[in-house]
């Protein structure tokens, strides 16, 4: 959530930043319009309070000297009236504002290229050099379904469309990347390992910006009779739960910059991406991620964004695998980030890079959100912190890169050294 002071001062500035920056069209007149009645409101509502508490005062005083009280009371009748119907009309005037609030993106940080799409990106740097193949390159499908290692027939028979059945080798190899992802961001990069809840409270989604306004890009689901106080969402990432472990927390400063990984289940419902990537693992409504988030001083902010951002391409790079760094313009930024680096991995199969890693610094908006905050030891006072995540990398897409670059002519996949460990050590899977 954005700083309320900008919507109460500078909304048409606010407007115009949006509209700029993010296409984002915020109705400035309404929200001044609804900004001058809850001024008057709230200053009318101060001063009735004021007179019931000064008449009540009045009455009780009167009481106690035995004098009629009548015109009192009659009096206190006559503006309680008033008063109720202002708070009333008060409390639903802060909704609307908040609602507004609620629906409006982060705004981008000043070192963020602008651009609408994500034809304004800017590459940053590339490691490893695709490699050259002597022979026809199949893509994970191929690799895949000719082993009977990945189906998706019979995953449609027990789910629908966008999900897969991995078997045999091809389910350990998917389960080696995330131990190995996970010992990794664990042992090496100082991640605290984490296991949250996959279902997750209508206040999680709100805290971390998923609600309200994707909330047609969720999966829910409800227990006894069904009402919202029932209601519960599968996570779209790990990300939410471990950001809101902090939510309503005031935290000591010793403990940041607070930093944690967990590898989970994550759902989503592509509500917004009918025809693409319908073919094997690229997009699905279930996948498996390892997350990394951090919770950092505002000040650190930036350089834990550097850093999370270089243990995700430790992933990549300690698995061969070539990949660029992205820096995201405005246009192309999810809705909480206020700057976005995107790793791609380089896919055979296609000729091109793919996003298998998006590292967000969403500065204070998810803290607002949320008021997740920290102890400042140079003033003793809370302060929002900053928040962070970041892919560690998506399960699902490692393997698919993997399948592809380490693919032979036979159809067998060598197995990347990192990985053998974790493999039995097997060095290839046939």
């Amino acid at each position: 959530m954005l700083d309320p002071q900008l919507l109460r001062h500078q909304p048409g500035e606010l407007a115009a930043r949006l509209r700029q920056s993010r296409g984002f069209d915020l109705d400035a007149t309404t929200l001044e319009r609804l900004e001058g009645e809850r001024k008057q409101l709230q200053v009318r509502t101060q001063e009735l309070q004021n007179l019931r508490n000064t008449r009540s005062k009045a009455i009780g005083q009167a009481k106690a000297k035995g004098e009629d009280v009548a015109a009192l009371m009659a009096e206190v009748a006559g503006f309680g009236d008033e008063l109720k119907a202002s708070e009333v009309r008060l409390e639903s005037i802060r909704g609307e504002i908040e609602a507004i609030a609620l629906g409006l993106p982060n705004l981008p940080d000043d070192s963020v290229p602008a651009g609408n799409d994500e034809s304004g990106n800017v590459e940053q740097h590339r490691w490893g050099t695709p490699r050259t193949f002597d022979f026809a390159v199949r893509d994970h499908v191929e690799l895949g379904t000719r082993h009977g290692w990945l189906d998706g027939d019979t995953a449609a028979k027990l789910s629908g469309a966008r999900f897969t059945v991995l078997r045999g080798q091809l389910a350990r190899l998917h389960r080696a990347l995330a131990q190995f992802m996970l010992d990794l961001h664990a042992g090496e990069h100082g991640y605290e390992e984490t296991n949250v809840p996959l279902l997750v409270n209508a206040d999680s989604m709100r805290g971390t910006g998923q609600l309200p306004k994707f909330e047609d890009d969720l999966f829910a689901t409800t227990v006894g009779d069904g009402d919202a106080a029932h209601k519960r969402y599968l996570i779209p990432t790990s990300e939410v739960p471990l950001t809101n472990i902090v939510r309503d927390e005031i935290l000591d400063d010793a403990r940041l910059p607070l930093r944690m990984t967990a590898h989970s289940m994550c759902f989503r419902a592509e509500a917004g991406s009918h025809g693409r990537d319908t073919r094997g693992m690229i997009r699905q409504h279930q996948f498996e991620k390892v997350e990394l988030v951090s919770v950092a001083r505002p000040e650190e902010s930036d350089a834990e964004h550097e850093r999370m951002t270089r243990c995700a391409e430790v992933v990549l790079e300690k698995l061969g695998l070539p990949y660029r760094r992205m820096l995201l313009c405005s246009g192309d930024m999810g809705f909480a980030a206020r700057r976005t680096y995107d790793l791609e991995v380089w896919l055979p199969s296609q000729d091109t890079w793919r996003e298998i890693s998006s590292c967000s610094n969403c500065g204070d908006f998810q803290a607002r959100r949320m008021q997740a905050r920290w102890r400042n030891p140079a003033t003793g006072k809370p302060e929002l912190v900053h928040t962070l995540n970041g892919s560690g990398v998506a399960v699902g897409r490692a393997l698919i890169a993997v399948m592809e670059n380490y693919q032979n002519a036979d159809g067998s996949i060598d197995v990347p050294e990192a990985l053998r460990s974790y493999m039995g050590g097997a060095d290839r899977i046939a």
